[in-house]
């Protein structure tokens, strides 16, 4: 899959799943537009990337606000000259009972998980609706289509993810631009498995393997394909 011209931003730019899709793209042309909220890792991240004079690291923009995703839209299309895809990788996970989950968790799942999401989107559809050409990707989760004990602030934040994908692929598919998203399973990271040391990592999903089908979802190989949910479990 070549990307060669195509210009991408990326949320959550510097994390395990986004840096391994920020290679990946550098790697097959694209210039990148990488967002996170740490201005650090990101800028050395940019900075590995081949050519990295062609990308844009952008940190200090709070997704949750409408106005800061407007202002990444307008960046990124006048310094690198269109924006051809999306990929929100930015997200957080939280475990909590109906007792212990108060207003504040699933306000904090649904802005990190749907709103970061949401507010890109309507950032930047509406250039990709005038070039008739465009290509969102969103992280839902496996858990989003079955919630186990503990996970339903979660759970309901990631299935909210679906939804959306769902309906603006409908939405948008006569103007050209496709929507879809993955679901990992349990992802291969470090915090993960520090979490979870009696776990068998070697049958979770690595960031590689993520990377590589939201590659897939947003290359010309995936004309036809939108309001994909895509499975990514590894072996769990």
């Amino acid at each position: 899959m070549s990307f060669t011209s195509k210009v991408i931003i990326v949320t959550g730019a510097a994390g395990n799943v986004g840096s391994a899709v920020i290679r990946l793209l550098a790697e097959r042309g694209a210039r990148v537009a990488a967002v996170d909220a740490v201005k650090q890792p990101l800028d050395a991240l940019v900075a590995s990337l081949p050519d990295p004079g062609r990308h844009l690291a952008l940190s200090g923009y709070d997704l949750l606000d409408p106005a800061a995703c407007a202002a990444i839209a307008e960046r990124v299309g006048r310094e690198l000259g269109r924006i051809d895809g999306v990929v929100n990788t930015v997200g957080g996970f939280a475990m909590g009972s109906l007792a212990e989950s108060g207003p504040e968790l699933w306000d904090h799942m649904f802005g990190l998980n749907l709103k970061t999401a949401l507010n890109l989107y309507r950032a930047v559809v509406p250039s990709m609706r005038e070039a008739r050409a465009g290509s969102l990707v969103a992280i839902g989760a496996a858990a989003a289509l079955r919630a186990p004990d503990g996970l339903a602030a979660y759970a309901s934040s990631k299935s909210a993810v679906l939804r959306l994908t769902e309906s603006l692929a409908d939405e948008l598919k006569r103007d050209g631009v496709r929507v879809n998203a993955v679901l990992p399973g349990t992802i291969d990271t470090p915090q993960n498995r520090a979490a979870m040391p009696d776990a068998d990592p070697s049958l979770w999903v690595k960031p590689t393997e993520v990377a590589e089908a939201i590659l897939f979802l947003l290359s010309d190989a995936a004309s036809g394909v939108t309001g994909a949910l895509l499975p990514v479990g590894g072996r769990s």
